[in-house]
């Protein structure tokens, strides 16, 4: 579970109600009375959600707004070891062949490392097993970047029916001009479902995207690694240059955090 997003969140609720509460007096709650109306939030939320329904399949649609949950998970990716495993079996292969990485596949987590390795193992063309990962790499990105997509339209929506709804409540209030004392509070009324709009966007929409992208560059970045050192390993590359090449993918921080070629360092 990502903590900092949750905390996150749950600060944007608390600052905009205290912002809403507090008032020249000190605190008044019931002035949250003021920024709840149900027209304004089936107009606002309910024609957000309609509309991206309308937009792709029912199927399609459900599995989107389940992916939410995907901001809440801290991606198991850790791209030091990844690295320390990729010249762990370029040791192996180096000592005992590229046979022998057939055994080593099967205690391996990663559906996408594991295919990379029996490829090498089957005696792929170095070529074909380079575009044959990079075509999975390509679809997995398309996926990553299909949900992304989603939540980016619903955050340019989300502000769009707002001011759709405000547009409602001027109309309704020019067509009752008559009660001068009335104008006020319809014109506050109207401007709710912009607040709702911008809500929808900037509280949930963009930081969800920003963290989807965030995530599926860092994944991305691991399975480009493992693409990389598969293919040294089967070009018979020392381990050594094979870690050094991996370690340029990372930031010098990583890099330190990462070891001096240690891994490397047992092949002989």
């Amino acid at each position: 579970m990502d903590i900092a997003t949750i905390i996150g969140l749950v600060l944007c609720v608390g600052l905009i109600l205290f912002g809403i509460v507090n008032g020249d007096n000190g605190i008044n709650f019931a002035a949250l009375e003021h920024f709840v109306d149900l027209p304004s939030v089936f107009i606002t939320i309910g024609g957000t959600f309609s509309c991206m329904l309308a937009s792709c399949a029912l199927k399609e649609y459900i599995n989107n707004l389940k992916s939410y949950t995907l901001v809440f998970k801290v991606p198991k990716l850790n791209t030091q070891e990844m690295i320390t495993k990729i010249i762990d079996l370029s040791n192996v292969a180096r000592k005992e062949g590229l046979l022998s990485l057939e055994e080593a596949a099967g205690d391996l987590d990663d559906d996408f490392l594991k295919k990379g390795i029996l490829l090498i193992v089957d005696g792929t063309d170095p070529e074909l097993v380079r575009g044959i990962m990079e075509t999975e790499l390509a679809s997995i990105e398309a996926r990553h970047n299909k949900v992304i997509s989603f939540w980016e339209q619903m955050a340019a929506m989300g502000p769009a029916w707002g001011m759709i709804g405000t547009l409602i409540g001027l109309v309704n209030m020019l067509y009752n001009m008559e009660d001068s004392s009335k104008i006020g509070p319809a014109m506050a009324v109207a401007l709710l479902t912009t607040m709702y709009g911008s809500l929808i966007a900037n509280w949930l929409c963009l930081p969800a995207t920003f963290k989807m992208k965030k995530n599926n560059a860092a994944e991305t970045m691991v399975k480009e690694i493992m693409i990389e050192g598969l293919l040294s390993i089967q070009a018979g590359e020392n381990p050594r240059v094979i870690e050094e090449k991996l370690k340029s993918f990372l930031s010098p921080e990583e890099r330190a955090a990462t070891g001096s070629g240690e891994s490397a360092g047992e092949e002989q």
